[in-house]
Parts: structure tokens; sequence; C-alpha cells
């Protein structure tokens, strides 16, 4: 039953945790420079993982529900999850468990409730993922096959939501996912 505020109890405790704030183009150069310092910073820390796959990306990308609320602009949005998928080197696969936080900044999204006092915005969790395919690829049919397969814990979660691409630069704002499998380009 909907209260005062025109919203079910359930959807008003979830939009006391979520920024209902418009996601820009504006706020994807900003996810992406946040990913692309850490990537870096983890380059610099982990020399053996930068031979491997420094010169490997194929793209990265805006995941779960801030894909979703930036296409939708309904969702919400109480984190940021940013995926930079590689080509797979057949030394080794980019390790899964390299999982990284960092703070979204001030900004019009608000700060999370449930956050240490440390973080003054939203928090950004940055992953990578290798995928089978070689460098120079197309990163958005990549992409597709890999969630259209479904595969991999990692692969299915995606796929559950959405996927938006933040890099190549030439893609920013792309929907990779759910989208219709595009034919390849010639």
């Amino acid at each position: 039953m909907p209260l005062a505020s025109g919203l079910p109890y359930s959807s008003r405790c979830m939009a006391e945790t979520r920024s209902y704030a418009r996601i820009t183009r504006t706020d994807l150069k900003r996810l992406i420079r946040l990913a692309r310092e850490e990537r870096e910073d983890f380059f610099a820390r982990h020399p053996e993982w930068a031979i491997l796959y420094r010169k490997s990306v194929l793209c990265a990308a805006l995941c779960g529900d801030g894909a979703l609320h930036y296409l939708n602009g309904i969702t919400g949005v109480d984190e940021f999850k940013v995926v930079t998928f590689y080509a797979e080197n057949s030394e080794a696969p980019f390790p899964p468990q390299h999982v990284s936080h960092l703070d979204y900044g001030e900004s019009k999204f608000g700060r999370g409730p449930s956050l240490p006092d440390s973080y003054r915005g939203l928090r950004v969790e940055l992953q990578g993922r290798s995928l089978n395919a070689t460098p120079g690829e197309d990163p958005l049919e990549v992409l597709q096959r890999y969630l259209k397969a479904r595969a991999s814990p990692t692969a299915r979660e995606l796929a559950s939501k959405a996927v938006v691409l933040l890099e190549p630069d030439e893609f920013l704002g792309v929907e990779a996912w759910p989208s219709l499998v595009l034919p390849p380009r010639r």
C-alpha cells in the first residue's frame, strides 16, 4: 500500500540507501578515469601482471545496478561496479580475486550510509576479468559473446543486469547488455 510519499514501504526503504540522480556521460568519464588510475596502480605494484595484461585491455564497463540506472533512470544506485576486460594471456588468467574499492567522491549521488567515514561519496568496486579473445578484437562482440555464454559465475552475475561500456573512448555509454547481439562489423 503506498504511503504519503507515494512509494510503497519497501521502495521507500530502498530510496533511503540509493541515489536516483541521473548518470551522465560526464559521470561515466569520471568512472573510467578512476578505473584507469586503479589499473595503473595495480600494474605498478604487480609488474608480473603488467607484463601479461597492461597492453591487453579490451574494454571496461559499468555493470549491475549502475548500468541499469544509466539506461532506465529509475533503478537507483548505491555503488558503482566497473569491470575491466582483458584478452586472456595463455600464461595465466587475470587474477579474479583482485577487487579494489575506491571512493567516487563528493557528487550529486551523495554518500553511501553504510560506508566508512573515510568515504565522501559512493563506493566504486573495480574488478578485472580475462576473456577468450585477442587484443584488437571488437570489444562489443567479445563482451556480448562472454555474457551470452554465461559460462562462469561472474558472466551469469553480469548478464543478470546490464552492462554499459566506458572504454574504449569511442564506445563510452554504449549499451552492451542487454542488447540484441549485433552482426559482425565489416
